[in-house]
């Protein structure tokens, strides 16, 4: 198994190689978005889909973090409708398409490199706003994610997250059952890279470069909020629009979760 600082260095790495590949999550938003931002109309997803109504309404002057969400795509639209918008992302090559978008277009935002586990940089009570799109699939343990959410949010705080259905995780991924159509439960959630996957499937994956991920069950996803000190004020769940597996084709593969911080103990 990958050391914590090999497993962290290995997901920034392959996060840097998708920022210069220009994934699907590292394409930054166009002039035109920001200008259309600016003047009022402005949209960010936690899903592919747009954000549920009333999730995330007037934002001038709120202080959002964008949590494990650098790639130039909603802080720079946050930013131009008038948030002050800190950007904190594992991979720098992602926080660079932020950076690039700013100076392209004028905008004043903040970026941030570091684990989501640990925002120590930030004091108690510094945001106001979390946009935290999928991303939690990338570390083992997410408990400290939720845990540091709860103490830089402001009481009353609004937590935005999306995160991947548990049950995608849980499929024999052999393109032997897809071909017939069959699902073959295989993982026992929660599911790791790491921990489940054969030696030498692993070995493969990291050589090729992609992230190593974790699948987390709904008692990490949304009981950890709740543990944290979140109350749970919006649910959505959401079709993939391009299933990558077989499972997806019956369930949405997507959630998102509204939460907000509870008052803190006088």
């Amino acid at each position: 198994m990958p050391s914590s600082h090999n497993f962290l260095q290995h997901n920034q790495q392959a996060w840097d190689a998708q920022a210069a590949r220009n994934s699907p999550w590292s394409q930054p938003v166009d002039s035109a978005t920001v200008a259309a931002a600016r003047a009022g109309q402005w949209q960010i997803h936690l899903t592919p889909g747009p954000l549920p109504a009333g999730w995330l309404d007037a934002v001038h002057g709120k202080r959002i973090l964008c949590l494990a969400g650098a790639g130039g795509q909603q802080a720079p639209v946050l930013a131009a409708a008038g948030a002050h918008v800190t950007v904190f992302d594992l991979s720098e090559q992602q926080l660079a398409q932020d950076r690039m978008v700013a100076e392209r277009d004028g905008l004043q935002l903040r970026t941030v490199q570091g684990d989501m586990r640990d925002l120590a940089c930030f004091a108690d009570a510094s945001f106001d706003v979390i946009v935290h799109p999928v991303s939690n699939q990338y570390v083992p343990d997410i408990g400290p994610v939720w845990r540091e959410c709860a103490r830089v949010l402001a009481d009353g705080g609004v937590l935005l997250s999306s995160f991947f259905n548990p049950a995608v995780f849980i499929g024999d991924r052999d393109p032997q059952w897809a071909q017939q159509g069959l699902i073959r439960p295989r993982f026992v959630l929660p599911y790791s890279d790491v921990e489940d996957m054969e030696a030498e499937a692993l070995a493969a994956r990291m050589a090729k470069g992609e992230a190593l991920v974790f699948g987390h069950g709904l008692d990490s996803q949304i009981g950890g909020q709740l543990a944290a000190g979140f109350v749970l004020a919006g649910y959505h769940e959401e079709m993939h629009p391009h299933p990558r597996f077989e499972i997806e084709k019956y369930l949405p593969s997507f959630i998102a979760t509204r939460a907000v911080r509870l008052a803190r103990a006088a």
